[in-house]
């Protein structure tokens, strides 16, 4: 009886976890073993190879790391990059200036000479990737206490990434896959010479702006296009006028036929974060706390930032970029919250756990391994919810507040090597170098007032939200001082602090003093924040390792659980594939939503009062002619967005659309509201990645921009993949 009840709940748990051709974030080097087939019943032309080796140029050499966290594709032989413009914008903010403001007005290199280097930007390509699994675990067995676990992966991580840059330029990191029951080494090639090519103005590359964010119908040209510089022997270097332009192993053709529903595509990207095997009481605190209160923290951010950018344009130009940040997930959690809960998703995890119970129950070698995987899990959220909100206020009302205590924090090292007696001198010069050399960077971007009213209203806010006990005494007591008055706090530790200005903070440098910094009541404040913080992790740590143990065993065991099921690892900011077709869809009764909407809709919605909705005079020009060249559609129309079944998330922003072929037909930069739950549960019917199509792009830069020098560098296709 117990054999059969137990082959019951074997099928119950498959048919539970159906494989949905869409869903998944894939790992490229397994593509052959695990969905060749089924990309090839969809339409896939190329073979496995050709999407990824290591011993031949293939699609993942056309595709990188964008900067600290978006994607890019090369699209020409000369290594032209293609990213979305909300990728590109924190470069092009920061060589711009109010005299040339790329932002607003765009920017457009009509030779290579006039490309303009990004200081501090990089891109990186995957060499290679190899399954370190068994190096990894070396000296652990199942007995090993987590603090002893984590010490000897962190041993044996550091050993493997160091042989595997040894002797090379390269540069590697070991990931744990699959709640950490696997390891990969993934090698990777860092350019540093990167230079802006192009970029529409802002109206274009972030039409809708805030309001369309997460939102279809979509109208947005968001792209921006650099170039990787390499040195001698087309290897890494560091800027230089005698760079060449790299020579890429791949670069991906640019396919100006056009789309139709049900083509298939595939995106190749760097996917940033999911949690899809999130147990229901890590739902519930999602929904109940993290969600909430990162949206109350962020709309207050955003209120002060707004406040100073619509006053002045320095300050618009300043803050516009970690405004759109700030925006993005404020909104992202917004819509998360809501989909959590509308569809449901922590009845559906206590579904699978309950699954999982009764699958484990009848089988004693199951229950030996996983039964104190859910306990585990259960008992370190009941400690964890005890922190998170304080935990929450910490990270974004304190590290991502005001920037004055950040930066503060950063002459703790000076102030150290500074009370040491005998210090030597090189040592004490080199820090006081460093931290000079950084004062420009720091204040370019910054207005004193906007930072100070961010300090008072953290501050406030911390103090109202966070639990007594877990507040530094040093604010309670300034609290108490200044009679709960934290606007005239603020502007105290503002008047008195020696980092609100880099006048200030250039007049410490030229004869510093230990006490000056110690005493410093920014430096003061963030000391005693983190401090506290530091209790509050301690206290928690227990919780956090059990939390660890018990997900990789609950992963572990639904595998074992469902042998047959084809499972993808949690995306971490590693190169994956996901594959699907190009589809509309349904998102409420009565309501469709089309696959694609046009440059009718950007007029529809122009609105010359409102900045995100306002219509450059060259492109309503070119719309009045219907100028579309080649890029328009035989109806006439003119094709922006489109909409794909891909499984995607933040990461993915810029990665490349690609047809049946290995050809460009467009860009991916968002997903849609309806589905704003899908890094937690994808939801089939109604989760779609949003694209820039290819020829809306070809359009601005040949029509809008006249940069025929970056047409004639691609390899342009106009045939339509064959079926």
């Amino acid at each position: 009886m117990k054999k059969i009840l137990f082959l019951f709940i074997t099928l119950f748990s498959l048919l539970r976890f159906p494989a949905m051709a869409d869903e998944g974030m894939w790992i490229p080097m397994f593509i052959d073993r695990l969905n060749y087939v089924d990309m090839q019943k969809m339409g896939l032309k190329l073979t496995a190879d050709e999407i990824y080796s290591v011993n031949n140029g293939s699609l993942k050499d056309a595709i990188i790391i964008f900067g600290r966290g978006c994607t890019g594709e090369i699209i020409s032989d000369q290594s032209l990059i293609l990213t979305n413009h909300h990728c590109g914008y924190g470069s092009i903010q920061s060589v711009s200036s109010v005299e040339n403001d790329f932002l607003t007005n765009g920017f457009w290199a009509k030779s290579q000479s006039e490309e303009i280097p990004v200081p501090g930007l990089t891109v990186q390509f995957l060499i290679s990737m190899a399954d370190v699994t068994n190096e990894m675990l070396t000296g652990i067995t199942d007995k090993t206490q987590e603090t002893d676990r984590i010490e000897i992966l962190k041993k044996n991580r550091k050993a493997i990434e160091t042989k595997a840059t040894t002797g090379n330029h390269y540069n590697a990191v070991v990931k744990d896959y699959f709640e950490g029951n696997e390891f990969y080494l993934l090698v990777y090639e860092t350019f540093k010479d990167i230079r802006l090519v192009g970029a529409p103005p802002e109206v274009i590359g972030k039409f809708g702006a805030d309001t369309d964010n997460w939102m279809w119908p979509r109208h947005t040209g968001d792209f921006s296009m650099f170039r990787v510089y390499a040195g001698a022997g087309n290897t890494p270097a560091e800027y230089s006028a005698d760079n060449k332009p790299f020579k890429p192993r791949h670069f991906l053709p640019v396919s100006i036929a056009g789309i139709q529903k049900d083509d298939f595509s595939m995106i190749m990207g760097n996917p940033g974060t999911t949690d899809r095997y999130l147990t229901s009481w890590g739902v519930d605190m999602a929904v109940e706390e993290t969600g909430p209160t990162i949206v109350k923290i962020r709309e207050e951010k955003l209120r002060i930032m707004k406040e100073g950018m619509d006053a002045s344009d320095k300050v618009r130009l300043q803050y516009s970029s970690k405004y759109a940040s700030t925006a993005n997930y404020w909104k992202f959690f917004i819509g998360q919250t809501k989909g959590l809960k509308r569809l449901k998703v922590a009845d559906q995890k206590k579904r699978i756990e309950a699954d999982f119970n009764a699958w484990m129950d009848p089988n004693p070698f199951a229950v030996q391994k996983y039964s104190t995987a859910l306990p585990l899990i259960s008992g370190a959220y009941s400690i964890i919810r005890q922190y998170n909100v304080s935990r929450l206020y910490y990270a974004e009302g304190i590290m991502r507040g005001s920037e004055i205590l950040g930066y503060a924090n950063r002459f703790d090292k000076l102030k150290k090597i500074l009370s040491i007696k005998d210090t030597a001198p090189e040592v004490l010069l080199a820090e006081i170098k460093q931290l000079q050399n950084g004062v420009n960077a720091q204040f370019k971007d910054y207005n004193q007032a906007v930072d100070q009213n961010l300090l008072a209203q953290m501050l406030k806010m911390f103090s109202v939200n966070v639990k007594p006990e877990h507040q530094p005494a040093l604010l309670k007591e300034l609290a108490a001082k200044y009679k709960g008055d934290f606007t005239a706090m603020a502007a105290d530790v503002f008047g008195k602090s020696n980092f609100s200005s880099g006048e200030k903070v250039n007049e410490l440098l030229k004869n510093p003093k230990a006490k000056a910094i110690e005493k410093d009541p920014a430096f003061k404040l963030m000391q005693a924040f983190m401090k506290q913080f530091s209790v509050i992790q301690k206290q928690s740590e227990a919780a956090n390792l059990d939390l660890q143990k018990g997900n990789r065993l609950f992963l572990a065991g639904l595998r074992e659980m469902q042998p047959r099921r084809k499972f993808y690892p949690n995306a971490n900011s590693t190169m994956r594939l996901t594959y699907g077709t190009v589809l509309d869809y349904y998102p409420a009764d009565a309501v469709h939503y089309d696959f694609t909407t046009t440059l009718d809709g950007v007029m529809e919605k122009e609105d010359p009062s409102v900045r995100e909705f306002m219509v450059p005079e060259k492109m309503k020009e070119i719309y009045k002619n219907k100028d579309f060249g080649p890029y328009g559609n035989p109806d006439g129309t003119m094709t922006v967005n489109f909409l794909t079944t891909h499984d995607i998330t933040g990461g993915n922003s810029g990665s490349p659309v690609i047809d049946s072929q290995g050809r460009l037909i467009g860009l991916a930069f968002d997903g849609n509201w309806e589905a704003m739950s899908g890094n937690i549960a994808f939801e089939p019917e109604l989760q779609r990645t949003i694209n820039v199509d290819i020829r809306y792009v070809m359009l601005i830069i040949d029509k809008f921009a006249g940069a025929q020098n970056l047409i004639d560098e691609m390899l342009i296709v106009n045939d339509r993949p064959v079926k």
